[in-house]
């Protein structure tokens, strides 16, 4: 018996997901098809051994542009990498798995962990997060939170 395929979802190149396992309900991600892995902005970032696991303990601000709130996290250390970010630095990143709700989903992804202060978004969601699950539409933003509100008429009469 052949498997029907399952049809991918739409998302735009910026969206919101929520990440539960580390008490965030909603951040903006970038959708970024360029990385291999998904890269979340987290500081004060210390390694901790519980029960002879190593873990880490960080900080994150899901809100783009503001220091609250801030949310403490922890979350146990699944590799360490070596990951080049876009401007060509190369940087050893600790790399934890979580769940991560994408519209209607609910998947685990891998994610470094690294300070994207001063870059547009809080996270990047890489490749290995979409695969066989989603495809990217370059000229749309927020597929999965389409509102009434967001389907007002734009300025010139015509709808979005």
């Amino acid at each position: 018996m052949r498997r029907r395929k399952r049809e991918k979802t739409v998302l735009g190149w910026r969206e919101w997901i929520a990440l539960p396992d580390l008490g965030v309900d909603r951040i903006k991600v970038k959708i970024d098809t360029g990385a291999r892995t998904s890269a979340l902005h987290a500081f004060r970032i210390t390694p901790v051994t519980r029960d002879g696991v190593l873990h880490v303990r960080f900080f994150l601000h899901p809100v783009q542009g503001h220091r609250r709130p801030e949310i403490a996290c922890e979350a146990p250390v699944i590799d360490d990498r070596v990951v080049v970010s876009s401007n060509g630095e190369r940087q050893r990143r600790f790399v934890i798995e979580t769940l991560a709700r994408i519209g209607d989903e609910v998947r685990p992804i891998e994610i470094t962990l690294t300070n994207r202060d001063e870059m547009g978004f809080r996270m990047l969601l890489g490749r290995q997060a979409l695969r066989k699950r989603f495809v990217v539409d370059p000229g749309t933003s927020f597929k999965l939170t389409r509102t009434e509100r967001s389907r007002r008429p734009k300025k010139n009469g015509q709808s979005k």
